[in-house]
């Protein structure tokens, strides 16, 4: 037959459990939230501050990479004025000999027609 070792070991638990007081679980969900709130907000806070630290951070960062990058054109513009200097002074002494040797073809050819 059947005799209580056959019984299951789960049988009967559920009906020896008390019934859950709404109330208290209440209270214990504020009373855990009050314990770990003031903790979560001042995080939360720091967090906050520490984010807008890093905005201010990166906005600065940005300004002083446009300023580098000012600095570069400026050292390129620079650097094509000296350039254009080179050419500039190349082009004088190129029109300098021109007229030199206009000067002595114009002198050989008045020179070879008294010949």
């Amino acid at each position: 037959g059947v005799g209580p070792s056959d019984a299951s070991p789960d049988e009967g638990v559920v009906e020896d459990l008390p019934l859950i007081d709404e109330k208290a679980v209440q209270q214990l969900t504020e009373g855990l939230i009050s314990h770990y709130l003031p903790d979560l907000q001042r995080s939360k806070s720091a967090l906050q501050e520490l984010t807008q630290n890093q905005v201010v951070l990166l906005e600065t960062l940005e300004q002083e990479i446009s300023k580098f990058k000012e600095c570069n054109s400026i050292l390129d513009i620079n650097a094509l004025f000296s350039e254009a200097k080179h050419y500039h002074n190349k082009l004088v002494n190129i029109r300098n000999e021109m007229m030199m040797l206009h000067e002595k073809t114009s002198k050989l050819k008045v020179s070879g027609r008294n010949i």
